[in-house]
């Protein structure tokens, strides 16, 4: 394909707009990384008989020579489209386009269907709206072995381009359940055993405490059962970068636990906030 006017070249560059990709159920995953992810799981879905994730790969002759675990799966089921540079700068949504783009089916499953698998870690974003930030939340909890993410209304369209790409393949990872109010997750949540922690700044409980309180519970020495069980299956609020999390939001949650700040910093960004968190429930979850 070399020329960048095509129809088909204008359809897919419209996916970097929320309206069209609500309506065709597709989005754009840029570079070969998160490209690399989606065509696995296309192939784990395709193996068991599920529906396929990855509908067409556009890519320059140069990227499939350097990157042939993309070129031998792509090609095997005829998803590849060869492409010049200049149709690939024009379908991207990046200034410099990495040599290949795919189109994938929208992931997102329901609330329901995420509770019935009894998960243990859930990271919900309520109402997070930078890209990036909400990719680097999905990333995290794809790191720290969390079951699902979730994305209360009012949050950012995680199929934003820049946050597919913020995720760095995690997209294809982790189960993410969108456009949920915080009072019905929250509800669900504890109706499937599970507890529910705001992050908070200036909460009462010090997450540095929970952790303490979970040693020392392994090691046999607790004195006594603590405030919050951090091994416990878990939902995690994380808030807006702004404002944080709503007074009704935080209200929603069994505990507010603040992450304690050692130096001179007034607070921390809500992506590296929720990673903290997400490791603490993780590590005192998994020993």
């Amino acid at each position: 394909m070399a020329n960048p006017r095509a129809d088909r070249v204008r359809d897919v560059a419209k996916l970097a707009t929320r309206a069209a990709r609500n309506r065709r159920h597709r989005f754009l995953a840029e570079g070969p990384q998160a490209v690399r992810e989606a065509l696995r799981l296309d192939a784990e879905r395709r193996a068991d008989g599920r529906d396929a994730v990855v509908a067409e790969v556009y890519a320059s002759e140069a990227c499939l020579d350097r990157y042939p675990e993309i070129a031998g799966p792509a090609a095997a089921t005829g998803q590849l489209r060869l492409a010049t540079d200049d149709v690939l700068a024009a379908m991207a949504d990046t200034v410099n386009p990495q040599g290949v783009v795919a189109v994938c089916t929208m992931l997102d499953v329901a609330l329901e269907d995420v509770l019935a698998r009894r998960p243990r870690l859930l990271a919900v974003m309520c109402r997070v709206q930078d890209p990036g930030n909400a990719g680097t939340i999905l990333r995290a909890a794809d790191s720290a072995g969390a079951d699902a993410v979730v994305l209360t209304a009012g949050s950012v369209d995680i199929y934003n381009p820049k946050a597919v790409r913020s995720t760095a393949g995690s997209l294809f990872h982790v189960p993410v359940v969108l456009g949920i109010e915080p009072e019905d997750l929250a509800a669900a949540a504890r109706a499937a055993g599970l507890g529910v922690l705001a992050a908070d700044g200036e909460g009462p409980v010090d997450l540095d405490r929970l952790q303490d309180e979970s040693a020392a519970r392994r090691m046999g020495t607790a004195a006594a059962v603590g405030e919050y069980r951090l091994e416990a299956p878990t939902a995690w609020l994380f808030g807006n970068e702004a404002q944080g999390l709503s007074e009704e939001e935080k209200a929603l949650a069994d505990h507010r636990v603040a992450v304690p700040l050692y130096g001179a910093a007034e607070s921390l960004n809500v992506g590296t906030a929720a990673t903290v968190c997400l490791y603490a429930s993780a590590r005192s979850q998994r020993r």
